[in-house]
């Protein structure tokens, strides 16, 4: 639970391999239709990139993240939660949705991306399905408090990211959180606000690089 800052951009490595294209797809979850994107090898470790209430997976896109992770031989599922971008709406538990979600993909494990308002969906996969999880990203989430005693009995690899100047969720629930998880690190971004990986890509990618090389499937 080391708190560190990122003084020096270090050189991201990437893959010479050819990758596929991004790809646009749908999954029906009683009814309503999601929209992901995806992208990379299958058989790599599943990086599930979730969005803010302001976003949607095309966020990730626009950013580089989704190529990003793909030549780096992640495989890259970018989700529409429910009544975002190109999804529908959908009246399910936020608490059980991610977990149905995984089971209609038939994915077994991901390391979870998890910015702002999608904590909401986030949490409740790490604090009750943690074997489902390889890796945790939050940026800043939404709920925290909620979830903050049953994250202590989370064994669960993350990193802890936000930005120096967030006006939204205050810097101090970056500890909290930090001091619930175990396995974790923070990664406080200067010169960056609540969407501190929009602001600052370079040094989120290069952390995010450096963090799911730790993982394992």
């Amino acid at each position: 639970m080391k708190p560190y800052r990122w003084l020096v951009l270090f050189a991201l490595v990437i893959s010479s391999g050819a990758f596929a294209e991004p790809t646009e797809h749908s999954l029906e979850i009683e009814g309503r239709n999601l929209h992901y994107l995806q992208a990379g090898d299958p058989d790599g470790i599943v990086v599930l990139l979730l969005h803010g209430a302001r976003y949607s997976s095309e966020t990730w896109s626009t950013l580089g993240t989704v190529d990003l992770l793909a030549e780096n031989g992640y495989f890259v599922v970018a989700l529409d939660l429910p009544g975002y971008g190109r999804s529908q709406s959908l009246d399910v538990s936020r608490d059980e949705l991610l977990v149905d979600i995984l089971d209609a993909l038939e994915i077994e494990r991901v390391a979870v991306v998890s910015p702002s308002m999608s904590g909401q969906f986030s949490l409740p996969l790490v604090t009750r399905a943690s074997e489902r999880v390889s890796g945790f990203v939050p940026i800043a989430p939404a709920a925290i408090e909620r979830h903050l005693r049953a994250l202590r009995k989370v064994k669960v690899p993350s990193l802890i990211v936000w930005g120096d100047d967030d006006t939204i969720v205050p810097l101090d629930q970056s500890v909290a959180l930090a001091s619930a998880i175990a396995d974790s690190r923070r990664l406080v971004i200067e010169d960056a606000g609540h969407a501190c990986y929009l602001d600052r890509p370079e040094v989120f990618h290069a952390a995010l690089l450096e963090f799911l090389a730790t993982l394992t499937p």
